[in-house]
C-alpha cells in the first residue's frame, strides 16, 4: 500500500470531498440527491463552535484527494457503547486496486478499537457487487434480517407537525 497516505480531512479539503460526494451520487444513480453545500459540509466537520457532527478521512495521491469516508458515532444500546457509522465511502475509478479503499476502511477499525467501539456499520446497495465483494472480502457480514425505513421532505415535516 504505497503511493498514497490516508489522513484526516481539514477544512481545505471540504471541495474535494464535496466532488467525491457528488461522484459517489452518479455511481449510485442519483446525481440529483448530492445537494449539499460547501457551507454545510463545513459546519458539520469544522463547525466554528462545539464539536463536529460528522469526521472525514481522505486519501491523497500525488499530491489530489482521490478518495474519502465520512462517517459519525453510532450508539448501541444492546452493546451500551458506541460505534461508526461509516455513511460514505469512495475512491476514484481510476484509483481503485490500489489498497486505498482497505486503508480507509482499516483506519476506520483502528477508530473503533483506539476508542473502544464495538462496530463499524453501514448500507450498500443491493446492486452495487464490487463494493459488497470488497466488504465481504475483509470479513463484512450482511445484515439481511433489517429493513432500512427513512422520513424525509414531507412526510418528515408532517410527522414533525403531528
Amino acid at each position: 500500500m504505497t503511493g498514497f497516505t490516508i489522513r484526516d480531512a481539514t477544512a481545505a479539503d471540504v471541495p474535494d470531498l464535496l466532488r467525491l460526494v457528488r461522484e459517489l451520487a452518479v455511481y449510485e444513480k442519483e446525481p440529483e440527491a448530492a445537494t449539499a453545500t460547501p457551507e454545510q459540509f463545513a459546519a458539520a466537520l469544522f463547525p466554528p463552535r462545539g464539536g463536529p457532527t460528522a469526521y472525514a478521512l481522505v486519501a491523497e495521491r500525488a499530491g489530489h484527494v482521490v478518495g474519502m469516508a465520512i462517517w459519525f458515532p453510532s450508539f448501541s444500546t444492546w452493546t451500551g457503547r458506541s460505534g461508526l457509522w461509516l455513511e460514505d465511502l469512495f475512491v476514484e475509478p481510476e484509483q481503485r486496486g490500489l489498497g486505498i479503499g482497505t486503508a480507509l476502511l482499516g483506519r476506520l477499525a483502528q477508530v473503533c478499537v483506539e476508542r473502544g467501539w464495538t462496530r463499524l456499520e453501514w448500507w450498500v446497495l443491493d446492486w452495487n457487487t464490487p463494493s459488497i465483494e470488497f466488504y465481504r472480502a475483509h470479513g463484512a457480514v450482511a445484515q439481511d434480517e433489517w429493513t432500512t425505513y427513512r422520513l424525509d421532505g414531507e412526510a418528515l415535516a408532517r410527522l414533525a407537525r403531528s
